[in-house]
């Protein structure tokens, strides 16, 4: 059973953010976007500015591949007893070891220069991807942990709010930083970002929740390491159908997401005015957006909200072909990027909480690692091997109608789901109170 809270009036609304979980979720939150931005819009424009082609600049967003493998390894982070530091906790040790690794990924993607050799700086860029994916597995897995499950809409809101101001905050410093003294200090100025999330593990300690797996010597425990996970969430009913909707559902939005930067860029748009309106504008959209899933999530329930934000998600993709078909407006840049990024809040608070109630305590890392790495994986190859030739062939409007058009499956799945019960069936023991069936 899946819990469900209710406002009882406007303190009662607020409160929840208040408490300790979502506090440090929120700071969890910052840790974990910074690293996205580091290689995505951050490097788009960089990329841009020294005159490398579109397809060339699309192609790296294949370096978020890497969050999408991260399953692969996930299983390390729940089983894997580090040494010396290993006494803090199984979370807290391996908070402390990602963000060393993302800081020092960021710093050696600060040294390269993307117009001397582009294959340097991809290779930068893959090595932030790992660093950045690691540091997603131990975050998700520590935030989902320490929230109760009446905090996991909540929660995710917050940890949405500290990802926005994570990312936005890193992608603006590097903007003004890289106009005045160069792109190399703008990056390593960015990596103080790691350390929120690191202070948090320290302060707030290994999660009540945690649960250690059972086994962890002998080749065979190893196997159940790896696979048991997997084979744990495929055993529930109609897990075919909610794979298949994870991985369908943010296609169209992926693809619209990551090339935003280069409509600007096409568009004529300066520095401070991508700074000002989808840094700027858009990080405030993105916090009314989180705030109002809150309110949807308590009000209407988990199913009803998600389907909603889904909806939402889908044509706000078409206000930036109303951009492209404008040509260079401020007014019309503003107007697009604030209906984005307020269904984009609205479906993190929302589909988020869904992703999180789906795993089982005692593979939240690996669990978690697969839903999230699935989420995305579909989108992000579009965007990376066919995303340039499409907006070259067809144009910026046809292309953000098309991306529109490519989320419509993902709201249909989901509303099927909802018809045949599966949405409950699949919620796991981190989304069950205690005493409910997980």
């Amino acid at each position: 059973m899946t819990v469900t809270p209710r406002f009882e009036g406007p303190l009662a609304a607020i409160r929840p953010y208040l408490e300790a979980g979502p506090i440090a979720a929120l700071f969890l939150g910052m840790s974990s976007g910074f690293p996205f931005a580091m290689i995505g819009a951050t490097l788009t424009t960089r990329l841009a500015q020294d005159g490398i082609d579109k397809k060339s600049v699309t192609a790296f967003t294949l370096a978020f591949l890497v969050y999408n493998l991260k399953p692969l390894w996930a299983w390390v982070v729940d089983g894997v007893r580090l040494p010396i530091i290993g006494r803090l906790g199984q979370r807290v040790s391996w908070m402390l070891l990602a963000g060393l690794l993302v800081i020092a990924a960021v710093l050696n993607l600060a040294v390269v220069d993307p117009s001397a050799s582009l294959i340097a700086t991809a290779q930068a860029a893959v090595l932030l991807g790992f660093a950045g994916a690691t540091f997603d597995i131990v975050i998700d897995a520590y935030r989902i942990e320490l929230l109760e499950p009446r905090q996991l809409g909540v929660g995710a809101g917050m940890s949405q709010y500290g990802w926005r101001i994570g990312s936005v905050a890193a992608g603006a410093l590097a903007l003004v930083l890289a106009a005045r003294v160069g792109w190399q200090v703008a990056y390593m100025a960015c990596a103080v970002f790691a350390l929120p999330a690191m202070i948090v593990a320290l302060t707030m300690g290994e999660p009540d929740r945690h649960r250690e797996p059972v086994g962890r010597r002998g080749l065979t425990e190893l196997g159940r390491s790896i696979w048991g996970p997997f084979a744990e969430f495929l055993r529930r009913p109609g897990a075919a159908l909610v794979l298949l909707f994870i991985l369908i559902h943010k296609v169209g939005d992926t693809l619209a997401n990551l090339t935003f930067r280069l409509l600007f860029e096409d568009l004529g748009y300066t520095n401070d005015e991508v700074a000002i309106y989808d840094v700027g504008f858009g990080f405030w959209a993105y916090l009314i957006g989180i705030f109002i899933g809150g309110i949807l999530y308590a009000r209407l329930g988990l199913k009803r909200s998600v389907l909603l934000s889904l909806v939402l998600m889908a044509v706000s993709n078409l206000s930036f072909a109303g951009l492209a078909a404008s040509g260079h407006s401020n007014w019309a840049m503003a107007g697009a990027i604030g209906f984005e990024n307020i269904a984009s809040g609205i479906g993190g608070v929302t589909v988020i909480a869904y992703f999180s109630a789906l795993c089982d305590l005692r593979f939240t890392a690996a669990q978690y690692a697969l839903i999230s790495a699935a989420a995305s994986i579909v989108g992000r190859l579009a965007t990376g091997t066919t995303a340039g030739g499409l907006i070259e062939r067809f144009g910026y409007v046809d292309f953000y109608v098309l991306t529109t058009a490519l989320a419509l499956p993902g709201v249909v799945l989901f509303w099927v789901m909802i018809r045949a019960g599966l949405v409950d069936a699949s919620i796991g023991s981190a989304g069950a109170e205690e005493g409910d069936p997980a």
